[in-house]
């Protein structure tokens, strides 16, 4: 039976129920459950409050129409849905492979009994198994869907899984070339087959499906649809729109102002310097560890002087024998596991619950009297997935339910407890360093990095696809540890062919950030505390010879000439939710060319860039889209819509301006 009420279309069949409805312009919200009900899901929901429309809606109480704007949706009498543009063209269509009572015309009539939407119970709960099926899209392709360590940036043929890990963000948004974006709206582990025969979307337990569709002439927008629906990054600040200076890690508070002194000594740009982990005396301390870093404020009011701000790395972890742990154990602040000892893998350690709103603000309040009140406004949130052992996602439950039902909204309201306590500060401009997010993480002022990657040109080639995917997914802050974390040292020529190569293509991202964990690695300073941890060798721009220094100075000095650029470009994420980087097809989305070019990007409208992605390389083939094109590297215009060849010099990365446009930028 349908029903239509309030502008939705509710169908009641046998167990299921069913709900479309709209949500902001040319968009749609479809849920079903076999439940009586659907969740009260502000909690859990990527969407925010939908604005008011009037959709056009027809039924004859077995089929229905629902028209919002640019998208259609018509639910047949079998229950199936499809989705249209405003053109009439086809853009989904859910899979059914059903013998039919009522036979309909174009439709299958199979013996197979595939249904679109399977409920599998998990018995003696209110949850279920879910799977939801689509018809394939003969030449579609699929991007978006967040951070995945693989140089595939169209996820068309992909299996993909709806789960985080360290250097993998599952923000399941897809922007398809057909027209649409979905947002699988649901935070459960699971995944996504974007297959050639049947794409297959699963959730391992959850109480009911939830996605949200938009239609759109253009990727961007698609793009702008979903940040109104999800949220927008707040104003980048201007010190992060400049160079961030880290490693793993520095080790004293007196090593750290150091550097900074050395990087004004030269005369080089510097606009953040972080302290990274086990700085404290125990993992949830949230606090310095004295023996080493003796005055907070007075580093922070050097480091003011200067010019800088420092960033200071938090975690999620606490140890048995931090000050906080039973406390916080008794106020059920931290997460648990259902079999076993609950501890994280890094020391005997549990993980705070993110959430659970007065664990957020229990933890806020150490941060704020240990870190803020000192002077510190920027914060690396790190562990944010979290990186529980081997990922047990069916062993760890939450505040709001289960890993496997609502584990993948951590990062968010990790990312949610420090935004809303600065905000409460009166802050303004708050960015956090996380190394996860799921949709929506973009609102609470989330700037993702790429996790602890190797240090390589195969890993920076799958860098560059996810930067793009999680520009599309809506997550426009993003930057990756410039040379890779793991593997680089400081004294082998092929490891400083990749860092250049990588710092170069680093100025161009949106967060321009050196960091690893370089090798020769450091001993401990001492046995106790904040002393225990090792650290990697040096990292800083001068660290690797002269002739990589000049290389860095280079970038180091291009990127401060492009800072009213960058600062233009962060303004359009901040107002409509629009990638720094991004695809060529986003800018130039009549070129069939640029949907298939995975290894050049736009940094805003105006800049073309062409990474060198492989050892030794020192040309390299590009293409140019329509228009004139002026090359960074030696001035010439390039007229476009036609392939070049560059050359490449181990100082120079392929970069084109739009001719006329940012005449300032130049070597």
């Amino acid at each position: 039976m349908i029903k239509v009420i309030d502008n939705k279309i509710y169908r009641r069949q046998d167990k299921e129920l069913l709900v479309i409805e709209p949500w902001g312009p040319d968009s749609l919200r479809v849920r079903a459950t076999q439940n009586h009900t659907f969740n009260k899901d502000e909690e859990t929901s990527a969407l925010l409050p939908a604005l008011a429309s009037a959709p056009e809606i027809t039924t004859d109480g077995k089929s229905a129409v629902i028209t919002n704007g640019k998208i259609r949706c018509e639910l047949m009498v079998t229950g199936k849905l499809k989705f249209f543009n405003q053109k009439g063209e086809l853009l989904l269509e859910e899979y059914d492979r059903n013998r039919f009572r009522e036979n309909v015309e174009g439709e299958f009539n199979s013996a197979l009994e595939i249904s679109p939407r399977t409920f599998t119970p998990i018995m003696g709960t209110e949850n279920f198994k879910l799977a939801v099926r689509f018809e394939p899209n003969d030449g579609e392709k699929i991007y978006g869907m967040g951070q995945y360590q693989q140089p595939y940036m169209d996820m068309k043929g992909c299996v993909v899984e709806l789960a985080h890990r360290n250097s993998q963000a599952s923000v399941p948004f897809a922007l398809s070339n057909k027209g649409y974006g979905l947002l699988w709206n649901n935070p459960a582990i699971g995944s996504v087959t974007f297959g050639k025969n049947l794409t297959e979307w699963t959730a391992l337990s959850t109480r009911q499906m939830d996605y949200w569709i938009t239609a759109g002439d253009t990727p961007a927008e698609i793009e702008e649809a979903y940040a109104d629906a999800t949220g927008k990054v707040p104003m980048m600040p201007d010190y992060g729109c400049g160079f961030w200076q880290c490693k793993l890690r520095y080790q004293t508070q007196e090593e750290l102002l150091e550097v900074a002194r050395e990087y004004k000594r030269r005369g080089l740009p510097i606009s953040v310097i972080v302290a990274d982990y086990f700085h404290w005396p125990h993992q949830g301390d949230w606090k310095f560890d004295k023996d080493y870093w003796p005055d907070l404020k007075a580093m922070v009011d050097e480091l003011e002087g200067m010019g800088i701000k420092l960033m200071v790395s938090i975690w999620p972890t606490v140890e048995e024998g931090s000050e906080n742990f039973k406390e916080m154990e008794e106020l059920g602040y931290l997460s648990r596991n259902d079999y076993g000892k609950r501890m994280h893998q890094l020391g005997n350690a549990a993980i705070m619950d993110p959430t659970n709103p007065d664990a957020r603000k229990y933890v806020w309040s150490k941060i704020k009297k240990n870190y803020y009140d000192d002077g510190v406004r920027i914060f690396w949130l790190d562990e944010a997935e979290p990186e529980f052992t081997n990922y047990e996602y069916g062993n760890h439950r939450f505040y709001l339910g289960s890993d496997l039902e609502i584990g993948n909204i951590f990062p968010r309201e990790y990312a949610r407890m420090a935004y809303e306590g600065m905000e409460g500060e009166g802050q303004a401009n708050i960015v956090n360093l996380l190394r996860c997010a799921w949709a929506g993480s973009q609102k609470y002022g989330a700037l993702v990095w790429s996790g602890d990657i190797d240090s390589s040109f195969r890993s920076l080639r799958s860098q560059l696809a996810a930067g793009l995917n999680m520009g599309l997914a809506g997550i426009p802050w993003w930057t990756t540890d410039i040379g890779g974390f793991h593997g680089g040292n400081i004294y082998d020529e092929d490891f400083k062919e990749v860092l250049v190569r990588w710092f170069e293509f680093g100025a161009f991202c949106p967060v321009f950030r050196l960091h690893g964990f370089r090798e020769p690695f450091k001993e401990p300073l001492g046995t106790t505390g904040g002393g225990t941890a090792i650290s990697g060798a040096e990292n800083e721009v001068w660290s690797y010879g002269e002739e990589v220094y000049e290389i860095c100075k280079k970038y180091l000095e291009l990127r401060e000439r492009m800072l009213p650029y960058v600062k233009r470009l962060m303004a359009q994420a901040h107002e409509k939710g629009t990638p720094v980087m991004r695809p060529l097809f986003y800018d130039f989305p009549e070129d069939g060319k640029c949907w298939e070019i995975e290894d050049e990007y736009m940094f805003g409208p105006e800049i073309l860039v062409a990474p060198i992605l492989y050892e030794k390389q020192r040309e390299r083939k590009l293409y140019l889209p329509a228009g004139e094109w002026r090359s960074l590297n030696d001035g010439k215009v390039y007229a476009g819509g036609a392939d070049i060849v560059c050359e490449a010099p181990i100082d120079a990365i392929p970069v084109f301006v739009k001719n006329g446009c940012l005449k300032e930028l130049k070597f």
